[in-house]
This record gives C-alpha cells, structure tokens and sequence, in this order.
C-alpha cells in the first residue's frame, strides 16, 4: 500500500504499537520480578518511618528535574534544542533502563534516541556525556574527601581525577575520523549549566543518602554522608550489575577508614535505598503512562475535529 508525504504506512503504525505494547508489560514484568526476588525491601520499608520515604521520595523528584535540565544543556552543547515534555520522557524512560540495565543504559538509551530522532551524533552526545561525567567524579571525588581528609588529600585526588578525565575527553575527541561534521561546541551558557546542574546532583546523592543513614543511626553526621555518597557515586564508573547491585556496597565497605560508617548500616541504608527508588520509578512509569495517554487523546481529539470540518 503506497502512502503520501507525511502520512505514516498502517503496518509501521501498528508496528509502533506493538512495540510500545511489548515496551510496557517489559517494564512491569521487570518490576514484578525485581520485588520478587528482593521481598526483604519491601519488608524494610514496612519498618521504617514514614517520614524517610516521603524526603527520599521527594529528592528524587527533585533529581529528576535536575536530569532533564542537564540533558537539555548536553543537547544543546550538540547544536540542537529539545521540547520539555519530550525531554522529561527520555529522561524518566532512561532514568528506568539505568535501575534495570547493566553499566549504566541511560545514557546508552538517550543516545541512540537523540541519533534516530534528532540527527545528533552519537560522538557528539557521547562526548558531551563524558565531559558531564567529569564534573561528575571532580565533585563525588571532592565530596569523598573535603569533610573526612587533609586538605591536600582532596587536592591531591582531585588533580587525578581532573587529569584522568581530561585525557579521556582529549583521546575521545582526537579519534573522530568525521570531526569536520561535528556540531558539539563548549559554549559558556550550556557548559555553565552543566557544571551548576552536576554540582547540585551531587549534593542531592548526598542529601538522600544522609536521610536514608539517618534512618538506621541516628548518629551519622553530614560529613560522613558526604564521604559515603562520594564513594557511592564511584561505583556507577564500574557498574556491571542492575542499579550497581553489589558494586556499589563494595566500593562502601572499601571506604569505610574514610566515612567511618558501619557494614551493618550500609547494608541497611542500601536496602532503604533500593525499595523506595524502585517504587519511585514504578511512579514515575504511572506518570509517563499517564502523559503518554494524555497525548494520545490529544491527538485523536484533534483528527476528530478536523475529520469533522
């Protein structure tokens, strides 16, 4: 069957629904299992407060928003723009195949989108991807040291981290064989964003890990949740599991002579941890669920009316 410009074939239309269908009992089949096999998180958030899910929670929400405006700033240092509710659904359908996948999908999933749907290079992305990964460790590795060490130890660790990323980005960039085709910039408004944005994700890894440590010791201090988040956010480097599912708890054991905090209370904190983000996403799946619908309604509400004209 031929079709105009601008109308879609009904087989690459119902092929879109199948995937989307295929897309959704996925996810929930993925959640279904996850509790399954870990019913002890769903035991431990029936003994904790109330209060604790809900900061933790909230925190989250609040990441969220800081997600959508880093991509949006490593988009634009690509040369391109996206619309909000566009971004919002690849950041929170990243954010999801992240919990899932291994070594850490999202990025994986927001390039492969971004190159099929707005022509933006997967080098170009990737790039922009690793230069917010650099702010990313400079500040986790800060954090891991500022409130627990000398200070020549953070300046020290610092300068390696720095050097390290640096020579990463330089190789990256150097073997581009299309580099003339490239629309990646370092504009200042986009990388000042960036370096804001990733700060502040930082200090929310922070705030939510001293909530959930608060929860099971009361005597944990802000400079050891600050040491236990920088460590925690080291193990997304080497993350081969679902969630960083066991590398993370070693990098945390492995950095305890820094944060001083106990393998019980790790043990614990991770589990809090894992329940309530787990549930978070299986909320923010309901939104996009809900938004996705909205849309569509949307939509098939506007053919009608023009059908009707």
């Amino acid at each position: 069957m031929k079709t105009t410009a601008g109308q879609q074939s009904p087989w690459r239309s119902r092929g879109k629904q199948i995937l989307a269908a295929v897309v959704l009992l996925l996810t929930i089949a993925l959640f279904t299992r996850y509790f399954a096999q870990h019913p002890e998180y769903l035991r431990r958030l029936a003994h904790i407060s109330p209060w604790t899910v809900v900061w933790v929670l909230l925190l989250n929400a609040v990441m969220v928003g800081v997600l959508v405006l880093m991509t949006q700033a490593t988009i634009r240092l690509c040369g391109k723009r996206l619309g909000w509710h566009e971004n919002f659904l690849l950041t929170a359908y990243s954010s999801i195949a992240n919990f899932f996948g291994p070594l850490q999908s999202g990025p994986g999933v927001r390039a492969v989108y971004l190159k099929s749907r707005h022509q933006i290079r997967l080098r170009d992305y990737t790039l922009a991807s690793l230069l917010a990964l650099g702010l990313f460790a400079c500040f986790s590795a800060l954090f891991l040291l500022v409130g627990m060490r000398p200070w020549w130890q953070t300046i020290g660790l610092l300068v390696v981290v720095v050097v390290i990323s640096s020579l990463v980005i330089r190789l990256f960039r150097k073997r581009d064989k299309q580099a003339s085709e490239s629309q990646f910039r370092l504009q200042g408004g986009p990388l000042g964003a960036l370096f804001a944005l990733t700060f502040l994700q930082v200090v929310l890894t922070i705030g939510w890990y001293y909530v959930e440590l608060k929860a099971v010791d009361p005597h944990i201090h802000l400079s050891q949740a600050m040491s236990y988040a920088g460590a925690a956010n080291f193990a997304l480097f080497v993350s081969v599991t679902p969630d960083a599912v066991g590398i993370r708890e070693a990098f945390l054991v492995f950095s305890q002579h820094i944060h001083h905090v106990s393998t019980a209370d790790i043990a614990a904190a991770n589990v809090i941890d894992r329940a309530v983000y787990a549930c978070f996403l299986l909320l923010l799946f309901g939104l996009v669920l809900g938004l996705h619908a909205k849309t569509k309604l949307q939509i098939t509400r506007s053919r009608r009316v023009a059908a009707e004209s």
